[in-house]
């Protein structure tokens, strides 16, 4: 970027500034708007909740209330359809009648009335003559038999309202003999609704499925018997059985939430409301407290922000310092021992510093312009790619790789590069700084520690540390795929005897060329051979039989005592010769100890074999029911 171009971007910064502020304060005004308005429908959601559990619990109650009052009428009109209406059964309903009322305090009157619309008997009088009410005329002219839920009607004897529930019963040739009703009283469940308390101004309505208001609380007596069949709940088709509603009610004109809740059983509908603005009436109070430490606070990030575009023009002091910054870290880049360079985005090399000779081989000028990742081995190419990737995409600010990168002279070298993302003025990443360095050495050093951690320094062979892991690796393997294992282990005869008659120096070479024999021997990859101990070693064969063991361990038994190495004390062969153990086991089908078991077997059977005059192979029977299950280590 050239200083012109700078300071245009620099010129731009206080309006931007500016459009950040206002973009501020307007999103801080929006969402707490919407976290408001959010409140706000949370507020009218859990009312409408509340109310849907209070309309389904009351319509609840209103219909096992009619199905009590039905239960006693059904037994009454199975008593008159069997013994009929003579003077001496009504005597004895009128007896179970008054019980039942005194028994039940919901049932307002119970009667029996005859054909001709005249009670016959009842607990509770309701009037004389009934032939001219709905419920009598709906029974006389209709054959059904099930119970009818009429009307609220009033009664005559106290004036007060009552649901009524009848059913009619038949003389013996079937034709109307007249009506068993029952009666709740419109108090009754007037009192029943008092008991919940879910506002000042709220309402609960009981209406019959034609509209008729069967009761209310508040204010029962002046709305019972009104007709709401004008109603929304009435009139619109698409309501369902119950939901969430909210409307002006027709009765006192104020604005609820509210939920029905249509009965199932009887023609009833339930309507539990609340008076909205009494609802909403904290929530806009607290809603108005809020709005004001916002507005507040967004006055507050106003004057920050004019202050700040005040103090932007020093932007263009810190573009000044950051140049004489650049500069610096051109001198000390340009000073340090390790390579420096610049990667683009893009990952080509913007500045390498002058020790890319010493490192690499190559003058800057010859890196500037190329890739950054020319010359890194493929095998590591695509590790040192990605985190390249992640640093640009800014998932990483600072990584660490190490990889072998081609050098101009000395062939493929290890290096170990730091890498820190670059951003401009803006926060976006435009690249990395890489420092890089030549680890070789030290690589070279770190494998030559791993192999002395493994490896016999006498004989070249695996350790013991190493030949109890892999024992330990190929057991499992073994276990996992079903597999055999086997194990030799082979002793220098006498060796102690040997080293006392030669020396020790020809006692380590002995066990040098021993070594060489057996490391011969064990031929394919996942063989391995190690120095047990002392003059004592072993070969793991894994996935073989006891016969290809058994091979083995004689060619490596043969090739010992072939190699010559004089041992003038040796009456039998006159040379070094070696007792061999061998063992086979099969981890995943065996009652084995674990990978202790198949050592211990080949050891009894190497023990066997110096038993038996040494300078021969023993074979131990395969590893059977030695010790409990094995686990699968």
């Amino acid at each position: 970027m050239n200083v012109m171009s700078q300071r245009a971007g620099l010129s731009r910064l206080p309006l931007r500034a500016a459009a950040f502020v206002v973009l501020t304060c307007t999103a801080i005004l929006g969402i707490s708007g919407w976290r408001e308005w959010s409140s706000r429908d949370a507020l009218l959601r859990g009312a409408e909740n509340e109310m849907a559990n209070l309309a389904r619990s009351l319509t609840q109650h209103a219909e096992d209330s009619l199905e009590l009052l039905d239960s006693g009428v059904v037994g009454v009109v199975t008593r008159l359809e069997m013994d009929g209406t003579d003077p001496t059964t009504i005597a004895k309903l009128r007896n179970l009648l008054e019980a039942r009322k005194k028994a039940i305090e919901r049932i307002q009157s119970l009667a029996i009335i005859d054909d001709k619309g005249n009670w016959l008997t009842s607990a509770g009088a309701v009037t004389t003559t009934l032939s001219d009410d709905e419920f009598f005329r709906h029974h006389q002219f209709s054959p059904k038999r099930e119970a009818y839920v009429g009307r609220p009607i009033k009664s005559l004897v106290d004036g007060e309202w009552v649901v009524t529930l009848s059913r009619r019963f038949n003389k013996p040739d079937g034709s109307f003999g007249g009506v068993v009703l029952a009666t709740i009283g419109a108090n009754y469940l007037t009192h029943f609704y008092q008991q919940f308390l879910i506002g000042r101004n709220s309402s609960i309505t009981l209406v019959h499925g034609d509209g008729t208001i069967i009761a209310r609380d508040p204010s029962n007596d002046k709305f019972v018997g009104r007709s709401v069949a004008d109603g929304p709940l009435f009139r619109e088709s698409k309501l369902q059985p119950s939901g969430a509603y909210q409307f002006k009610s027709l009765l006192d004109g104020v604005e609820r939430v509210s939920f029905y809740k249509r009965g199932g059983r009887f023609p009833l509908l339930l309507v539990a409301t609340v008076d909205r603005q009494e609802l909403l009436a904290p929530w806009r109070a607290a809603a108005v407290s809020r709005m004001l430490y916002v507005l507040a606070l967004v006055m507050l990030i106003a004057i920050i922000g004019a202050v700040l575009v005040r103090h932007l023009q020093r932007g263009e002091r810190m573009a000044a310092a950051l140049a004489a910054s650049e500069a610096n870290f051109r001198l000390i880049a340009e000073g340090s021992g390790d390579m420096v360079t610049r990667i683009g985005i893009d990952h080509i090399v913007r500045y390498a510093s002058p020790s890319s000779k010493r490192v690499l081989g190559w003058r800057p000028n010859q890196l500037v312009g190329h890739s950054a990742l020319a010359g890194i081995n493929p095998a590591d190419l695509p590790a040192v790619e990605e985190t390249i990737n992640r640093l640009n995409r800014g998932e990483l600010d600072e990584v660490r790789t190490i990889q072998r990168q081609r050098h101009r002279e000395k062939g493929e070298i290890w290096v170990e590069s730091t890498m820190r993302a670059t951003r401009r003025s803006d926060g976006s990443i435009d690249g990395a700084i890489t420092v890089s360095r030549d680890v070789t050495e030290q690589k070279e050093l770190e494998e030559r520690l791993e192999a002395l951690a493994t490896e016999d320094s006498l004989t070249g062979l695996a350790n013991r540390r190493r030949f109890d892991e892999r024992l330990d690796e190929e057991w499992a393997r073994a276990y996992r795929d079903r597999s055999s294992l086997g194990l030799l282990m082979i002793d220098v005869d006498h060796f102690k005897a040997y080293n006392d008659e030669y020396g020790h120096p020809a006692g380590d070479a002995c066990l040098r060329t021993v070594a060489t024999i057996i490391a011969a021997e064990a031929q394919r990859v996942s063989d391995l051979a190690a120095r047990y101990g002392g003059e004592e070693f072993a070969v793991l064969l894994p996935n073989i039989d006891a016969a290809g063991c058994a091979r083995i361990g004689d060619r490596i038994r043969q090739a010992i005592r072939a190699a010559g190495l004089v041992r003038a004390s040796n009456d039998s062969a006159g040379c070094v010769t070696a007792s061999v153990g061998g063992a086979i086991c099969r981890p995943w089908l065996e009652r084995t100890g674990g990978p202790g078991a198949l050592v211990e077997a080949a050891d009894r059977a190497l023990y066997g074999a110096k038993q038996d005059g040494r300078d021969r192979l023993v074979m131990s029977v395969e590893v059977f029911n030695q010790l409990p299950m094995a686990s699968g280590q």
